[in-house]
């Protein structure tokens, strides 16, 4: 699965719609709440990795240093294949 950063804006607009029914009302309308907090809660998440991985792509592009590394929590890792045989 491949989101992007679009597909969360669409997700945020869509919640702003659903809170915007006026004929959500007494626990539909709470709930509602509830799953718009959660939400953005994890749209936050998503909006800060990709707020920390912009910084760290610009300041290794700004870096005078020719063996300037960026911390390894923030490299991609290898993909690992299978390679055990049964």
């Amino acid at each position: 699965m491949k989101n992007r950063l679009i597909d969360l804006n669409n997700h945020l607009f869509a919640e702003i719609e659903r809170l915007g029914d006026e004929d959500l009302k007494g626990d539909e309308l709470t709930k509602e709440i509830e799953r718009a907090r959660a939400i953005t809660g994890v749209a936050s998440q998503i909006i800060g990795t990709g707020t920390l991985a912009l910084r760290a792509a610009t300041a290794m592009s700004n870096s005078i240093d020719a063996d300037f590394r960026a911390p390894s929590m923030l490299l991609e890792e290898p993909k690992c294949e299978n390679t055990q045989k049964k």
